[in-house]
């Protein structure tokens, strides 16, 4: 049966939709949860996807982050496979370091809370983003950014942070913000990480308060782009099979 890996580093920050949209595209979701101490496998041989979801640690220190070398080495071995790969947020960082790119505090603060994220012209002819409003407003949770490596396309950005999606090769994604999230998804970050929020500009209490308008504007979107590679990773083999012809 077609898989998928799905790394999850804390309680909160589950794959919620992204794991919806697989199991209904028929691929089964192997969630390999590492703040429970769930191993991780040596190499994606055996998926025919990878998805690195987000988290509060850093992409650049071990520092109560154990698997982090692993991660990078798993994203690493995607990418030279040609898997379809999604990272969220901590994810997204961790692939742009496993392709090349760097990863830094961002200079701006925190951004965290519903904002808008502007597509490039080069999302119009993305797999997963063509056909998508210029603008989406999105909920953004993070402090640190990155720069995705030369050879990767720029999918998304806004006024605060310049890289917010981008691509490497034909198949892996990486993004900043969370695609991913419904109202449960939402109340779990605000359980857990609320307090961030005040440092950002914002509270937990105007975050929920925007959540249900938010979330109702991003769904047909949000749905659209899982599926999307969903369906790719469903299609893997049939996608190596071409590609060797």
């Amino acid at each position: 049966m077609v898989s998928c890996l799905v790394v999850q580093h804390v309680e909160p920050e589950g794959p919620y939709a992204i794991g919806d949209a697989l199991v209904e595209a028929g691929v089964a979701v192997d969630v390999r949860a590492v703040h429970a101490g769930d191993p991780l496998p040596p190499d994606v041989a055996d998926y025919e996807g990878l998805v690195v979801m987000g988290g509060p640690m850093s992409a650049v220190s071990d520092n109560g982050f154990a698997t982090r070398t692993a991660e990078i080495g798993l994203l690493g071995d995607a990418l030279a496979r040609g898997r379809p790969v999604l990272g969220v947020c901590l994810g997204a960082q961790l692939l742009a370091l496993a392709a090349g790119g760097s990863v830094y505090p961002g200079a701006a603060g925190p951004e965290i809370g519903w904002a808008p994220v502007e597509l490039t012209p080069d999302a119009g002819r993305d797999p997963l983003l063509a056909g998508l409003p210029r603008r989406l407003t999105v909920l953004h949770w993070h402090s640190d950014t990155f720069d995705p490596p030369a050879p990767a396309v720029l999918l998304a950005g806004n006024d605060r942070y310049r890289s917010q999606a981008f691509r490497c090769g034909a198949r892996a994604w990486g993004v900043q913000f969370h695609l991913e999230i419904d109202r449960p998804a939402v109340a779990a970050f605000l359980d857990a990480f609320g307090a961030d929020a005040v440092g950002s500009g914002t509270t937990a209490e105007a975050v929920a308060a925007e959540a249900d308008r938010a979330l109702s504007a991003l769904a047909p979107h949000s749905t659209l782009v899982l599926a999307r590679f969903a369906a790719l990773v469903a299609a893997h083999d049939r996608l190596r099979l071409a590609d060797r012809a």
